[in-house]
């Protein structure tokens, strides 16, 4: 019997990268999977992924920094599948990068919508559904950015520091309601926006790779694994954590 058997899960951001491999693992242990993008063709490439495997997926499209959206989204996971019991909030965009002293007021305001504010939206609607149910699990998507702070990356880094003390606060709010709630913080990730990143700058590529005491990069699966163990009764006694998967990197 598979660790998510009977669940229904919903992951945003599921399109690409670690967001795709999170929804392709919950299903590969028996979940029931909403696949949520921007992007209704990768979305539902996820879902024929899953499928191929003998999983269950659904596409759904959202923009999930707009509320109206947020709600629908949901709603049509309930009216899918019955019910929710694992929510993960991967979607991010950062929109910008340099000094701080250059970045404009619009930038950074939309990299924290995209990175911070959207998380909100999305737990606020996952845990509404979830009080009706009587419980449930969330794990947010954080990034090492925020543990250290990014130099020329810091909009980002600051919108993922407010992503940790949300999934904290919110953990401390809902945890005797049978609500829990956690993060995973990637390091750095081979991804295909990473790898374009190295092509483009193969000398950054590699100081990159150096920063994980393990001596290179993750691969978005490790990123599900554990995304798919906190989500799963294993992790029964655990909430208002931040779980770094980044190959030891944070330590350094």
């Amino acid at each position: 019997m598979a660790d998510l058997d009977n669940k229904v899960a919903l992951v945003t951001g599921a399109g690409v990268g670690i967001g795709r491999a999170i929804a392709c693992v919950l299903a590969r242990e028996g979940a029931r999977v909403a696949v949520a993008d921007l992007n209704p063709q990768t979305a539902q490439e996820t879902v024929d992924l899953i499928g191929a495997a003998g999983g269950e997926a659904i596409a759904l499209t959202a923009d999930v920094s707009d509320e109206e959206q947020v709600q629908a989204m949901v709603a049509n996971v309930v009216a899918a599948f019955g019910r929710l019991d694992i929510a993960c909030n991967s979607a991010a965009v950062s929109r910008g990068s340099g000094a701080i002293h250059t970045f404009e007021k619009a930038v950074f305001d939309q990299t924290l919508e995209l990175c911070l504010t959207n998380t909100f939206l999305c737990m606020k609607h996952e845990i509404e559904q979830m009080l009706t149910q009587g419980g449930g699990a969330i794990v947010n998507i954080s990034s090492n950015a925020s543990l250290r702070g990014q130099p020329y990356n810091t909009a980002y880094a600051a919108a993922k520091s407010g992503v940790n003390l949300l999934t904290k606060s919110s953990a401390a709010e809902y945890g005797h309601k049978g609500i829990r709630i956690n993060a995973v913080s990637p390091g750095v990730v081979r991804t295909p926006g990473v790898e374009k990143y190295f092509e483009e700058q193969p000398k950054i590529a590699e100081g990159l790779k150096q920063a994980a005491v393990m001596r290179r990069l993750g691969e978005p699966e490790e990123i599900a694994e554990a995304v798919a163990f906190l989500a799963s009764d294993r992790a029964s006694f655990i909430t208002g954590q931040l779980l770094s998967v980044d190959g030891g990197a944070a330590v350094r």
